[in-house]
């Protein structure tokens, strides 16, 4: 051999790392093989339409179908639930597979107006049942959101589609289970939302769900507009209060919104509270702190007791005395919006329930309790006979018995004029 001539190594072969190998990519081949397991185990696999769908979730006439699918199956609650129990224990085993079901459920409700009116039935029944079997990890916000599409709400597919759906979950779970799961989809404030634009109103709305038999429903559309308008009027007053408007034009403002929102006496007399109360900024981590705030947000200075010991003011007694003072102001101050709502003996003992509640809930207003009754009553909101027939017949228990006997010093002075006259 010539020393120019390289070695060779004879009969082997280099082989290519599988790594570097390309494979064609064969969709059909691979389609051809899944249809085949279905065909091959026809009744124990899941199918939605039954074939090979082309884009948009076209069934196409040509090639052999799955001899069960949803899509085929009768639109009743029985012959559905099989297929969403078998899914339920495909999951189970392969959790993994849950991204996939989510997907596909989402492409069909994307697509229902290719859908005839049958076949979105045995949707909504699935889909109810899916979610009222509670397969682990089906997320509601993603699934239903296609719902929101405009052109399918403006073709009124949504509301037939979610009407079902309602009615089929509530078969099996209640109504709070129903209302947890429409937070969860980001749904709960968005009912009007499935109504076609000239349906698109609370009236349309109520009788809708009240001729489908779903009242439930109803109630809970109605209680969420009356917090709303709760909220909007505690808002309004919150805000004129704090900007130290006029009391004459709080009382105006809280008018208006009862007569619009048509609110119920003895709520307007609860949230009149509320927003009084509010305007005292309790931010202190304690009750001194607590007492500043008060006195600076009700208090005029030139009526504190003239105190030149920094000790002595920031004592636990002077600071009571703060407290004291600063609510009583609160209550004098905004005695005149309490007076024009309360304009019974029923309303006024609500407004005691009111006041015992909260400074049973506020560990800071415990001892507060007599003296705000006491100014409530000076100032001719809270009436004599309402005062003893809370201390006497009282109805509430949180705190009754610790507030009774911190009342009982004034109850007994109003005996004695009651006496006397």
């Amino acid at each position: 051999m010539s020393s120019k001539e390289k070695p060779t190594l004879g009969g082997t072969r280099i082989k290519t790392r599988k790594r570097n190998i390309a494979a064609p990519l064969d969709p059909a081949a691979f389609a051809d093989a899944v249809v085949q397991i279905y065909l091959e185990n026809a009744g124990d696999l899941v199918v939605f339409t039954g074939g090979r769908t082309q884009p948009g979730t076209i069934k196409s006439d040509e090639g052999e179908r799955h001899p069960y699918s949803v899509l085929d199956c009768q639109p009743k609650r029985e012959t559905i639930l099989p297929s969403v129990l078998y899914i339920q224990k495909i999951l189970r085993r392969r959790p993994f597979l849950i991204k996939n079901l989510e997907n596909v459920m989402r492409k069909f409700l994307q697509s229902l107006e290719l859908f005839e009116e049958n076949e979105r039935q045995k949707l909504a029944l699935f889909t109810a049942l899916t979610f009222s079997q509670k397969l682990s990890g089906l997320p509601p916000e993603t699934v239903f959101q296609p719902l929101f599409k405009d052109n399918l709400v403006a073709k009124g597919l949504v509301l037939p589609f979610i009407t079902i759906f309602f009615r089929e979950y509530l078969v099996d779970n209640s109504l709070d289970d129903l209302i947890a799961l429409l937070k969860r989809g980001k749904m709960e404030d968005n009912l009007l939302d499935f109504f076609p634009p000239g349906r698109h109103n609370d009236e349309c709305l109520s009788e809708h769900f009240m001729r489908e038999g779903l009242p439930a429903l109803v109630q809970y559309h109605e209680k969420k507009i009356f917090e709303v308008k709760l909220k909007e009027m505690k808002t309004a007053l919150t805000t004129q209060i704090a900007e130290e408007t006029d009391v004459s034009e709080v009382i105006e403002t809280a008018k208006q919104h009862v007569k619009v929102a048509n609110l119920p006496d003895v709520e307007v007399v609860r949230i009149l509270w509320d927003v009084i109360m509010d305007a005292v900024q309790w931010s202190g981590k304690n009750q001194q702190q607590n007492a500043n705030v008060a006195l600076r947000q009700f208090f005029d200075e030139a009526y504190l007791p003239q105190v030149d010991d920094r000790d002595e003011i920031d004592s636990p007694e002077f600071v009571t005395l703060q407290t004291n003072m600063g609510m009583e102001k609160g209550v004098k101050t905004w005695a005149g919006l309490l007076n024009v709502f309360c304009t019974s003996g029923k309303l006024e003992l609500e407004l005691m329930y009111k006041v015992q509640i909260q400074c049973y809930e506020d560990t800071k207003l415990m001892k507060l309790f007599p003296e705000i009754i006491r100014s409530l009553y000076e100032q001719d909101v809270l009436a004599e006979d309402t005062v003893l027939h809370w201390f006497r017949k009282g109805a509430n228990p949180k705190g009754r018995q610790t507030f009774v006997k911190a009342l009982e010093s004034f109850v007994n002075w109003l005996e004695e004029a009651e006496e006397e006259e």
